[in-house]
């Protein structure tokens, strides 16, 4: 038996905005470290000994990630990855959710942020927000950084990162991921076996640790959110 722990990072300054964040390294909200200090008091109360921890590049998730260790009193290194980022918001990158329903209609932006394979409109990479020109992502090579994504887009790096770097280790290891809405239900898609219309239904939380046991097959025997009060639905699985 092993565990699988996804954690989406606490709230960011951007979340709190409410603006399309993606690639875009904002930091923690005071209650986004309340909530990441929450995770890792529940994570405790579960005595589950992690042996891997593995985060995107993005700053809310690695501040996250370092959060839950400090609570944990486990200095393990972690393992930063951009195939873990969020994802790519393209040309709606900086701007406010709320202001771009007005805009653009709500059916519309609903398409953007929760359709399989609609993606918006390239960011511009004169843009400050586009990530050539954002130092976190300086090492990464320019061919593999995007414009903009689907979630399908997203979907793809994840879902192979994952099945080449970690699910091996699941055989043997606990692993903690902290990363983004995106992502992690890039991920849940993947495990869970969900179909395009469930997973557009997936809400993530931030700071809730969803918890995945494993049994040696790594085939999943349960999964739930530790805070209680705070779950959302899990669809289907």
């Amino acid at each position: 038996m092993s565990f699988l722990i996804l954690v989406r990072h606490g709230q960011s300054v951007w979340n709190l905005e409410k603006r399309f964040t993606g690639w875009v390294d904002v930091d923690l909200t005071v209650q986004g470290k309340a909530e990441a200090e929450k995770a890792g008091v529940l994570i405790k109360e579960r005595n589950i000994e992690i042996d891997f921890y593995y985060s995107s590049l993005q700053l809310r998730a690695n501040n996250t990630l370092k959060i839950i260790q400090k609570t944990l009193n486990d200095e393990k290194d972690f393992i930063r990855t951009w195939q873990l980022n969020e994802r790519h918001y393209g040309a709606l990158t900086g701007l406010n959710k709320i202001e771009m329903i007005k805009i653009i209609g709500e059916d519309k932006i609903h398409k953007f942020r929760r359709s399989w394979d609609i993606k918006p409109e390239a960011l511009s990479k004169e843009s400050p927000f586009h990530p050539l020109n954002i130092e976190t992502y300086k090492d990464i090579p320019k061919e593999a950084i995007p414009d903009t994504e689907s979630l399908k887009d997203t979907y793809e790096r994840v879902v192979k990162f994952f099945q080449e770097e970690i699910k091996a280790k699941l055989m043997a290891n606990n692993i903690l991921i902290s990363a983004h809405g995106n992502s992690i239900r890039a991920l849940c898609k993947n495990l869970f076996n969900l179909d395009n219309e469930q997973i557009s239904k997936l809400e993530i939380p931030t700071g809730n640790p969803m918890l995945i046991e494993l049994n040696s097959d790594t085939e999943i025997k349960k999964c739930e959110y530790l805070d209680k009060d705070r779950a959302k639905d899990l669809v289907a699985f």
